[in-house]
Protein backbone atom coordinates (compact mmCIF):
# COMPACT_ATOMS: atom_id res chain seq x y z
CA UNK A 1 0.00 0.00 0.00
CA UNK A 2 1.54 3.42 -0.80
CA UNK A 3 1.29 6.98 1.19
CA UNK A 4 -1.31 8.01 -1.01
CA UNK A 5 -3.60 4.93 -1.27
CA UNK A 6 -3.35 4.55 2.74
CA UNK A 7 -4.00 7.85 3.29
CA UNK A 8 -7.31 8.02 0.73
CA UNK A 9 -8.58 4.78 2.09
CA UNK A 10 -8.21 5.77 5.98
CA UNK A 11 -10.28 9.18 4.74
CA UNK A 12 -12.85 7.61 3.47
CA UNK A 13 -12.91 5.27 6.76
CA UNK A 14 -13.24 8.01 9.10
CA UNK A 15 -15.92 9.81 6.71
CA UNK A 16 -17.83 6.80 6.43
CA UNK A 17 -17.90 6.61 10.51
CA UNK A 18 -18.59 10.76 10.58
CA UNK A 19 -15.21 11.40 12.49
CA UNK A 20 -14.61 14.71 12.56
CA UNK A 21 -11.63 16.19 10.31
CA UNK A 22 -11.55 13.05 8.73
CA UNK A 23 -8.51 13.87 6.54
CA UNK A 24 -6.75 15.81 8.71
CA UNK A 25 -7.16 13.06 11.24
CA UNK A 26 -5.83 10.65 8.42
CA UNK A 27 -2.98 12.68 7.97
CA UNK A 28 -1.82 12.81 11.92
CA UNK A 29 -2.45 9.20 12.46
CA UNK A 30 -0.77 8.26 9.41
CA UNK A 31 2.45 10.49 10.26
CA UNK A 32 2.18 9.01 13.67
CA UNK A 33 2.35 5.32 11.94
CA UNK A 34 5.28 6.66 9.69
CA UNK A 35 7.21 8.73 12.62
CA UNK A 36 7.03 11.57 9.87
CA UNK A 37 6.25 14.83 9.46
CA UNK A 38 2.94 15.88 7.40
CA UNK A 39 4.68 17.26 4.22
CA UNK A 40 6.33 14.29 3.74
CA UNK A 41 2.84 12.65 2.94
CA UNK A 42 2.74 14.62 -0.22
CA UNK A 43 6.43 14.49 -1.22
CA UNK A 44 6.17 11.10 -0.88
CA UNK A 45 2.32 9.87 -2.34
CA UNK A 46 3.96 6.88 -3.86
CA UNK A 47 6.36 5.37 -1.23
CA UNK A 48 5.27 1.86 0.04
CA UNK A 49 4.24 1.19 3.56
CA UNK A 50 6.05 -1.11 5.60
CA UNK A 51 4.23 -4.01 7.13
CA UNK A 52 4.93 -2.32 10.61
CA UNK A 53 3.58 0.74 9.51
CA UNK A 54 0.24 -0.70 7.82
CA UNK A 55 0.20 -2.63 11.02
CA UNK A 56 0.44 0.62 13.24
CA UNK A 57 -1.94 2.76 10.79
CA UNK A 58 -4.63 -0.15 10.98
CA UNK A 59 -4.53 0.13 14.99
CA UNK A 60 -4.52 3.84 15.04
CA UNK A 61 -7.85 4.40 12.96
CA UNK A 62 -9.09 0.99 14.51
CA UNK A 63 -9.05 3.14 18.24
CA UNK A 64 -10.59 6.54 16.71
CA UNK A 65 -13.22 4.84 15.23
CA UNK A 66 -14.09 3.58 18.59
CA UNK A 67 -14.16 7.19 20.30
CA UNK A 68 -9.99 7.37 21.64
CA UNK A 69 -9.01 10.68 20.47
CA UNK A 70 -6.67 11.45 18.32
CA UNK A 71 -4.41 13.18 20.85
CA UNK A 72 -4.24 10.12 23.20
CA UNK A 73 -3.23 7.54 20.19
CA UNK A 74 -0.28 10.00 19.27
CA UNK A 75 0.22 10.83 22.80
CA UNK A 76 0.62 14.45 21.37
CA UNK A 77 -1.16 18.25 21.49
CA UNK A 78 0.16 21.64 20.76
CA UNK A 79 -0.05 24.67 23.35
CA UNK A 80 0.88 27.94 23.09
CA UNK A 81 2.74 26.72 20.37
CA UNK A 82 5.02 24.23 21.61
CA UNK A 83 4.42 20.31 21.71
CA UNK A 84 3.16 18.72 24.94
CA UNK A 85 2.91 14.72 25.89
CA UNK A 86 -0.60 13.37 26.95
CA UNK A 87 -2.06 10.54 28.83
CA UNK A 88 -5.30 9.51 29.38
CA UNK A 89 -4.18 10.76 33.17
CA UNK A 90 -4.38 14.44 31.74
CA UNK A 91 -6.56 16.26 30.05
CA UNK A 92 -5.96 16.96 26.41
CA UNK A 93 -4.91 20.42 26.71
CA UNK A 94 -7.93 23.10 24.52
CA UNK A 95 -6.70 25.99 22.72
CA UNK A 96 -9.32 28.00 25.04
CA UNK A 97 -7.01 27.71 28.13
CA UNK A 98 -4.80 29.53 26.33
CA UNK A 99 -6.41 32.49 27.32
CA UNK A 100 -5.73 31.51 30.90
CA UNK A 101 -1.98 31.93 29.93
CA UNK A 102 -2.32 35.38 27.51
CA UNK A 103 -4.06 36.85 30.52
CA UNK A 104 -1.71 35.95 33.34
CA UNK A 105 0.89 37.48 31.19
CA UNK A 106 -0.96 40.98 30.23
CA UNK A 107 -1.93 41.14 34.22
CA UNK A 108 0.95 39.78 35.95
CA UNK A 109 3.59 39.32 33.26
CA UNK A 110 6.20 40.61 36.81
CA UNK A 111 5.08 37.67 39.52
CA UNK A 112 8.04 36.18 40.88
CA UNK A 113 6.27 33.08 42.45
CA UNK A 114 3.37 31.58 40.27
CA UNK A 115 1.36 28.59 41.14
CA UNK A 116 -0.55 26.50 38.79
CA UNK A 117 -3.81 25.05 40.77
CA UNK A 118 -4.43 21.29 39.29
CA UNK A 119 -1.55 21.84 36.31
CA UNK A 120 -2.43 17.91 34.90
CA UNK A 121 -0.12 17.92 31.79
CA UNK A 122 1.61 21.03 32.96
CA UNK A 123 0.72 23.25 30.19
CA UNK A 124 -0.08 26.30 32.19
CA UNK A 125 2.25 26.13 34.28
CA UNK A 126 5.50 25.23 31.76
CA UNK A 127 3.92 27.79 29.56
CA UNK A 128 4.17 30.32 32.20
CA UNK A 129 7.84 29.25 33.29
CA UNK A 130 9.10 29.93 29.29
CA UNK A 131 7.59 33.25 29.02
CA UNK A 132 7.81 34.54 32.58
CA UNK A 133 11.19 33.11 32.99
CA UNK A 134 12.17 35.45 36.39
CA UNK A 135 9.75 33.50 37.44
CA UNK A 136 9.29 30.56 40.32
CA UNK A 137 6.61 28.79 38.83
CA UNK A 138 4.96 25.89 40.87
CA UNK A 139 2.51 23.11 39.35
CA UNK A 140 0.16 21.26 42.31
CA UNK A 141 -2.09 18.35 41.39
CA UNK A 142 -3.51 15.74 43.14
CA UNK A 143 -2.76 13.02 40.58
CA UNK A 144 0.96 11.54 41.04
CA UNK A 145 0.36 10.01 37.35
CA UNK A 146 -0.53 13.82 36.15
CA UNK A 147 2.63 15.09 37.83
CA UNK A 148 4.84 12.65 35.96
CA UNK A 149 3.55 13.50 32.77
CA UNK A 150 4.12 17.52 33.87
CA UNK A 151 7.53 16.57 34.73
CA UNK A 152 8.12 14.86 31.28
CA UNK A 153 6.70 18.21 29.29
CA UNK A 154 8.62 20.34 31.65
CA UNK A 155 11.86 18.21 30.49
CA UNK A 156 11.42 18.10 27.18
CA UNK A 157 10.07 21.63 27.21
CA UNK A 158 13.32 22.96 29.01
CA UNK A 159 11.27 24.37 31.71
CA UNK A 160 12.12 24.30 35.37
CA UNK A 161 8.71 23.92 37.08
CA UNK A 162 8.69 22.81 40.85
CA UNK A 163 5.68 20.23 40.89
CA UNK A 164 4.17 19.47 44.04
CA UNK A 165 1.34 16.81 44.95
CA UNK A 166 -1.08 17.75 47.02
CA UNK A 167 -5.05 19.33 47.40
CA UNK A 168 -4.91 22.80 45.64
CA UNK A 169 -2.73 25.21 47.35
CA UNK A 170 -2.51 23.11 50.64
CA UNK A 171 1.42 22.89 50.40
CA UNK A 172 2.20 26.38 49.84
CA UNK A 173 2.28 29.12 53.05
CA UNK A 174 0.24 32.07 53.85
CA UNK A 175 1.29 35.15 51.20
CA UNK A 176 3.95 33.35 49.82
CA UNK A 177 2.39 33.50 45.80
CA UNK A 178 2.53 36.33 43.31
CA UNK A 179 0.03 34.49 41.00
CA UNK A 180 -2.72 31.81 40.91
CA UNK A 181 -3.80 30.43 38.17
CA UNK A 182 -6.20 27.75 37.39
CA UNK A 183 -7.66 24.98 34.61
CA UNK A 184 -9.99 23.53 37.20
CA UNK A 185 -12.53 20.55 36.99
CA UNK A 186 -15.81 22.25 35.94
CA UNK A 187 -18.24 19.50 34.51
CA UNK A 188 -21.18 19.25 36.87
CA UNK A 189 -22.16 15.70 37.66
CA UNK A 190 -24.79 15.89 35.96
CA UNK A 191 -23.70 16.69 32.51
CA UNK A 192 -21.49 12.98 32.22
CA UNK A 193 -24.01 11.56 30.01
CA UNK A 194 -24.40 14.85 27.60
CA UNK A 195 -20.72 15.01 26.84
CA UNK A 196 -19.19 13.90 23.89
CA UNK A 197 -18.07 10.01 24.20
CA UNK A 198 -14.75 10.71 23.32
CA UNK A 199 -14.30 13.18 26.41
CA UNK A 200 -16.49 10.95 28.89
CA UNK A 201 -15.24 7.95 28.55
CA UNK A 202 -11.45 8.64 27.73
CA UNK A 203 -10.49 12.46 30.11
CA UNK A 204 -9.88 11.68 33.61
CA UNK A 205 -12.65 11.79 35.77
CA UNK A 206 -10.69 13.93 37.99
CA UNK A 207 -9.92 16.81 35.95
CA UNK A 208 -13.50 16.82 34.46
CA UNK A 209 -16.15 16.88 37.25
CA UNK A 210 -16.40 19.65 39.59
CA UNK A 211 -19.00 18.55 41.86
CA UNK A 212 -23.39 18.47 41.60
CA UNK A 213 -22.80 22.22 40.63
CA UNK A 214 -19.89 22.13 38.81
CA UNK A 215 -18.83 25.32 40.75
CA UNK A 216 -17.59 23.33 43.92
CA UNK A 217 -13.57 23.33 43.48
CA UNK A 218 -13.87 27.28 43.07
CA UNK A 219 -15.82 27.82 46.35
CA UNK A 220 -12.63 26.08 47.79
CA UNK A 221 -9.63 27.54 45.47
CA UNK A 222 -10.75 31.46 45.79
CA UNK A 223 -10.47 31.07 50.07
CA UNK A 224 -7.22 29.20 49.23
CA UNK A 225 -6.04 31.79 46.84
CA UNK A 226 -7.20 34.47 49.30
CA UNK A 227 -5.04 32.68 51.76
CA UNK A 228 -1.60 32.02 49.74
CA UNK A 229 -1.31 35.65 47.59
CA UNK A 230 0.74 38.20 48.76
CA UNK A 231 -1.61 41.59 48.81
CA UNK A 232 -1.98 42.71 44.82
CA UNK A 233 -1.25 39.16 43.57
CA UNK A 234 -3.67 38.11 40.58
CA UNK A 235 -5.70 34.93 40.88
CA UNK A 236 -6.88 34.05 36.98
CA UNK A 237 -9.31 30.48 36.28
CA UNK A 238 -10.62 29.06 33.37
CA UNK A 239 -14.52 28.80 33.98
CA UNK A 240 -16.91 26.30 32.65
CA UNK A 241 -20.10 27.45 30.41
CA UNK A 242 -22.34 29.42 31.94
CA UNK A 243 -20.67 29.65 35.09
CA UNK A 244 -19.47 33.07 35.21
CA UNK A 245 -22.22 34.40 37.49
CA UNK A 246 -22.11 31.85 40.36
CA UNK A 247 -18.21 32.21 40.45
CA UNK A 248 -17.81 35.51 40.14
CA UNK A 249 -20.30 36.00 43.28
CA UNK A 250 -17.72 34.07 45.34
CA UNK A 251 -15.26 37.25 44.84
CA UNK A 252 -15.61 38.97 48.25
CA UNK A 253 -14.65 42.73 48.91
CA UNK A 254 -11.15 41.41 49.07
CA UNK A 255 -11.26 41.45 45.22
CA UNK A 256 -10.39 43.99 43.35
CA UNK A 257 -9.88 44.66 39.25
CA UNK A 258 -12.29 41.82 38.18
CA UNK A 259 -11.93 41.20 34.95
CA UNK A 260 -13.68 38.53 32.73
CA UNK A 261 -12.15 37.36 29.11
CA UNK A 262 -14.26 36.02 26.44
CA UNK A 263 -13.44 33.02 23.79
CA UNK A 264 -13.23 33.65 20.20
CA UNK A 265 -16.88 32.36 20.80
CA UNK A 266 -17.84 35.06 22.62
CA UNK A 267 -18.33 32.82 25.73
CA UNK A 268 -16.75 34.06 29.21
CA UNK A 269 -13.43 31.70 29.52
CA UNK A 270 -11.46 33.40 32.19
CA UNK A 271 -11.95 35.07 35.26
CA UNK A 272 -8.97 37.37 36.86
CA UNK A 273 -9.08 39.54 40.14
CA UNK A 274 -6.61 40.96 42.48
CA UNK A 275 -6.07 40.65 45.77
CA UNK A 276 -6.67 43.76 47.39
CA UNK A 277 -3.22 45.55 47.33
CA UNK A 278 -1.91 47.64 50.24
CA UNK A 279 -3.10 50.70 51.27
CA UNK A 280 -6.20 50.16 48.76
CA UNK A 281 -9.87 50.90 49.98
Amino acid sequence: MTVRAALEQGTRILEDARVTAPRLTAEVLLCHALHRERPYLYAHPEEELSDLAQLHYGRYLHERLHGKPTQYITRRQEFFGRPFRVSQAVLIPRPETEHVVETALRLAKGAKRVLDVGCGSGAIAVTLALEMPAARVFGSDISAEALHVAAENAADNKALVHLVECDLCAAFEDRSLDLVVSNPPYVPEGDRQSLQAEVRDYEPSVALYGGPTGIEIYSRLIPEAARVLQPGGWLIMELGYRSLDAVRAMLDARWQNVEEVADLAGIPRVLAARLTPPGAA
